[in-house]
């Protein structure tokens, strides 16, 4: 799925991939400064070396990701910038984020 983003510079883009599934979309959302980076804590691995191409779709900015979000069986959200554009929707309680070494994570699903 492409959104047609045509501004790609800038600090505060994300990498957007759309997957299709089988209930669904399945939105992915990583901070562009994390992807391709492993971090570590308490036993905890968030690892997006390992999975990069679940993540890198198109380098979008807050608006898209925001668009994208509208509409989606599952999400999962990666960084500061993507995240927060989950709590910005009210579509997750902040209590609902995780932390791994200091990065934020969300994972979302909508119940019909």
């Amino acid at each position: 799925m492409k959104f047609g983003l045509k501004k790609k510079e800038g600090e505060n883009l994300m990498y957007l991939k759309v997957h299709e599934g089988q209930k669904g979309k399945v939105v992915a959302v990583c901070d562009r400064e994390l992807l391709g980076k492993v971090f570590e804590s308490g036993g905890a691995v968030l690892d997006l070396a390992l999975y990069r191409d679940f993540y890198k779709g198109e380098l979008v900015d807050e608006e898209t990701v925001v668009k994208a979000l509208a509409n989606f069986w599952s999400a999962n959200l990666v960084g500061e910038k993507a995240v927060r554009c989950a709590l910005k929707l009210d579509l997750a309680e902040r209590s609902a984020v995780k932390r791994i070494a200091g990065i934020p994570h969300l994972q979302l699903y909508r119940v019909y």
